[in-house]
């Protein structure tokens, strides 16, 4: 019996190889990045106005100046208004771009307006204010999003506003979801006194969803010939599996066996934790192969701890370490 840290290290020298794809945006959410976003251009690409109100010339400020006719209105999406008369001034709309002339932009809720004429009601004004300028966000060519990044809905936006209608990305490995054992019985199914409803595979469905990790879930029962057989035709399909059952010391229990039948290599089975004592973990060929307890939470518990660590490591993202401590003694009595 190994520790959890020797679990860990071992695993951790078996990592998944990505292979790289290209995908449309849409399709991008969930998956790993396989390439730098570059900034197309200057990030905002022009002195973006972030306030409705007017835009004026500081200098006119300066000089006194609270009074100014209006001149022209500029909208979010037109060409700038580059001809504004001196002291006058123009209505500027939130995200147009400020015209070269001008350079301070005061809310409308600091003017009045009367018969063409806007009056600044505040007694002080900054310049340049109410005004995102060109690049100060990022300049043309910055990496905007690093290789290896985690696609989510924000990085969705970026890539978008960069233009990249598809992007390369590192893809998921297909994965078998197996349950094993007579005593299961379908969710949709009524069990006889002495069957269950299996549920351990839906939990671990679920969160590869969440990951935008296609699966498929399987049932297989006790019978040693049959379970053989659809243990290989399912490793033939899938590079990942992941078991429920079927690894303890049960008389039914031919899971390890078989595996080592079939050709994946054993690198430990039974860990030093409790729940999850029974977990094996091999690697084949072409399979990763993590065989856990059928009891949920030992499903749950070496699904949460070691596969996903697993994943995340072969992916270069950053794993998730959760701890806790009782605040008093737990003992199990059953």
């Amino acid at each position: 019996m190994i520790t959890v840290a020797e679990a860990r290290e071992i695993i951790k020298k078996h990592l998944y190889k990505p292979t790289l794809a290209k995908v449309d945006l849409n399709e991008a959410i969930g998956k790993v990045l396989a390439e730098d976003i570059i900034a197309d251009r200057s990030l905002p690409p022009f002195d973006r106005v972030a306030m409705d109100g007017i835009a004026i010339r500081y200098s006119d400020w300066l000089q006194g100046r609270k009074r100014f006719t209006v001149y022209a209105t500029q909208l979010a999406g037109a060409p700038a208004i580059e001809d504004t008369p001196e002291h006058a001034c123009i209505e500027i709309m939130t995200g147009a771009m400020l015209p070269s002339n001008l350079d301070t932009v005061i809310r409308y809720e600091d003017v009045t307006f009367e018969n063409g004429i806007a009056s600044i009601e505040v007694d002080e004004i900054k310049h340049g204010q109410n005004v995102h300028k060109k690049g100060t966000d990022k300049p043309a060519g910055a990496i905007l999003i690093p290789t290896g990044a985690l696609i989510t809905p924000a990085e969705v936006g970026v890539m978008a506003s960069v233009g990249k209608s598809q992007v390369r990305v590192k893809g998921w490995p297909e994965v078998a979801i197996i349950a094993t054992g007579d005593e299961l019985v379908d969710v949709i199914e009524t069990p006889k006194p002495y069957q269950i409803r299996m549920s351990n595979v839906w939990c671990i469905q679920g969160e590869l969803h969440q990951s935008g990790i296609k699966n498929k879930v399987f049932h297989l029962t006790d019978e040693k010939a049959t379970l053989n057989k659809k243990l290989e035709e399912i490793m033939n399909q899938y590079p990942v599996i992941i078991l429920s059952g079927g690894v303890s010391k049960g008389k039914a229990d031919f899971v390890p066996e078989i595996l080592e039948e079939l050709g994946v290599k054993k690198h430990f089975h039974r860990v030093k934790q409790k729940p999850g004592k029974p977990f094996w973990f091999g690697t084949g060929s072409q399979n990763y192969v993590f065989a856990f307890p059928g009891n949920p939470v030992s499903t749950f518990m070496c699904f949460y701890n070691y596969f996903q660590a697993w994943l995340r490591e072969s992916f270069g993202l950053k794993t998730i370490e959760i701890t806790a401590q009782l605040d008093s003694d737990f003992k199990f009595t059953a």
